[in-house]
């Protein structure tokens, strides 16, 4: 018996961890009540030596003190502060009257705003729950089909997982021992990519199938100029001005740097995006503010309301990404800067009290102590497991996949997707990422790449039938039964489970794409990083000088046995003939 457990400890051990997560235990108390349960058997039989838990307590002050963590529960507060102080509704009501005039109008601000809330809050039940709330109603007054304004919806919502600066990227760079700005510059343009794949199924069900997705009527139009007209006109100029401004700016924005620095400065893509895009905000804003002062009336309601309204969260997102970006402040410094933010967009709305506040430090702190406890438990789960050689046993059994590292990648991300259905993202990230990293790194797979892959995965389980956990928020707010429409006073139809179902369908499929378009091309992920330096050892010389007169003490020449006696040897340079 004790030969039986000894040979296949970690299969029992790993076997052990399903059987409690099947009964419904808490997932933390599972992860450390099996950790230490086969801890003490070795133990017991000879298979551990007792002083190897001696090292157990400074893993667990280790985890206390991360400060890469700390970004969790200040984007957790960010995101809960931002969405009780109604920038949602104000969001979706400006974007929707924007694009409503268009066929597919209505489910195209849902997307814009859902990658808006994504980019501020970052949570996917409060993105899904709030355009649930606020937009379904709306668009099925319009006559939208409940499938594809449900879809919408909840994939917008699913955005927050991998849009910077989502929390599942935080974890994912903490397990996989990579910076999170890394991570965050990684995730950017598969995020871009596939809100591109969104708003062009919406741009294709608007030319082919225009009854599933009509424009917002007329009388439904609430902004308009004193003689009658829409205001689009000046919108579009403005919005033309402003984008010529900041490409102009990104342009010259490395000639301007090295005339402020006194030298030639060739600054990364991402800086100058970044900078540029916050140069066109900032100048749209002023210019708004002027006129509105003075009153010009150069611009139009909408086009006033339009910048005053989506300028907020365009600079906290510079705020809290660009200063990562740049390299200004930690995920850390720039959570804490976007926690703060947050509190002052809420305080400009009227919105900021003390019941607000003390439900979003509630909530922040109950996640961030559920993040906390399965961090522990997962860690007290891998210091045995490691110690029994469960990493070994982990790497045999991927030794034996066919396809070596594309058969790699395909398994993981397959069983990743399905236990997705089950679990939450933290459980997933805390008990696979430390057993996978270590064979994704052996063979020679980019980790980062890597995490933005799981993340991506991650999302589209969030999304796909009938387990969904965004399936399931929406449910918990979409009209199940026939209702009397307030505005209209006509008969809706509710949205059935099914509707919700068959809605999220198309967006499960090109997510689908982009986690095979990932994996076909990395360098979607990797070339916005920065280029790491090879240095080739074979290359390298050493050289070493006397401090003394004589032949120069290079490494030929004779040393006394102490440090007491001749010249002591100068501390080795590589490829530098200095002292």
């Amino acid at each position: 018996m004790i030969e039986l457990f000894t040979a296949h400890a970690p299969e029992l051990m790993f076997g052990s961890l399903l059987i409690f997560l099947l009964t419904g235990f808490p997932v933390a108390f599972a992860l450390a009540a099996c950790g230490l349960l086969f801890g003490f058997i070795g133990v017991e039989i000879g298979l551990l030596s007792p002083s190897i838990f001696q090292a157990l307590p400074l893993r667990v002050f280790g985890i206390i003190q991360n400060d890469t963590l700390l970004a969790i529960p200040f984007f957790t507060l960010m995101g809960l502060v931002l969405e009780r102080s109604g920038m949602a509704e104000e969001l979706l009501d400006t974007v929707g009257q924007v694009f409503g005039p268009i066929r597919g109008g209505l489910a195209l601000a849902v997307i814009f705003v859902g990658a808006l809330l994504a980019a501020t809050t970052g949570v996917v039940a409060a993105a899904v729950i709030s355009m649930g709330l606020i937009s379904l109603p709306i668009m099925l007054r319009y006559g939208y089909s409940p499938a594809v304004a449900s879809g919408a919806i909840t994939a917008s919502g699913t955005l927050a997982q991998i849009v910077p600066p989502s929390l599942v990227l935080i974890v994912i760079a903490d397990q996989l021992g990579r910076s999170v700005g890394d991570m965050y510059k990684g995730a950017f343009v598969p995020a871009f990519i596939l809100i591109a794949l969104y708003v062009l199924f919406i741009i294709g069900l608007a030319i082919f199938k225009p009854a599933l997705v009509p424009a917002l009527p007329p009388e439904a139009r609430t902004y308009r100029e004193p003689d009658g007209s829409s205001g689009m006109r000046s919108l579009g100029v403005f919005t033309v001005f402003v984008t010529v401004i900041a490409v102009a700016f990104g342009m010259h924005y490395g000639e301007i740097l090295s005339a402020l620095k006194g030298a030639e400065v060739k600054p990364a893509m991402d800086e100058t995006i970044v900078v540029a895009l916050t140069g066109g905000t900032l100048f749209a804003f002023v210019a708004a503010m002027i006129n509105k002062l003075t009153g010009l009336g150069l611009l139009s309601r909408i086009t006033e309301r339009v910048t005053f309204v989506l300028i907020p969260p365009l600079a906290l997102i510079f705020l809290v990404l660009g200063t990562i970006f740049l390299g200004v402040a930690t995920p850390t410094e720039g959570g804490a800067m976007g926690a703060v933010g947050g509190m002052i967009m809420a305080f400009s709305r009227g919105k900021l009290d003390m019941a607000m506040l003390k439900h979003g430090l509630e909530s922040t702190a109950r996640l961030s102590c559920f993040v906390l406890f399965i961090l522990i438990g997962s860690t007290i789960f891998s210091f045995t497991f490691t110690a029994v050689d469960g990493p070994i046993w982990v790497e045999h059994l991927f030794d034996k996949l066919p396809g070596g590292e594309i058969g790699f990648l395909v398994f993981v991300n397959t069983v990743i997707f399905f236990l997705g259905f089950f679990i939450d993202f933290f459980e997933i990230a805390f008990i696979l990422i430390p057993l996978l990293a270590p064979v994704a790194d052996k063979l020679g797979i980019d980790l980062v790449w890597f995490g933005v892959l799981l993340a991506m995965n991650l999302q589209t389980s969030f999304l796909t039938p009938p387990f969904g956990f965004a399936l399931f928020y929406l449910r918990s707010v979409a009209p199940a039964k026939d209702y009397l429409d307030r505005i209209t006073r006509k008969r809706v139809a509710g949205v059935k489970t099914t509707d919700i179902y068959a809605g999220s369908i198309p967006f499960v499929l090109m997510q689908i794409v982009m986690v095979v378009a990932l994996i076909a091309f990395p360098g979607l992920v990797t070339f916005t990083l920065d280029k790491k330096l090879e240095v080739d050892l074979d290359t390298i010389e050493i050289k070493v000088e006397g401090s003394g007169g004589g032949d120069g003490g290079g490494w030929g020449a004779p040393q006394s046995d102490s440090w007491g006696g001749g010249a002591a040897p100068a501390e080795p340079t590589s490829g530098s003939n200095a002292p």
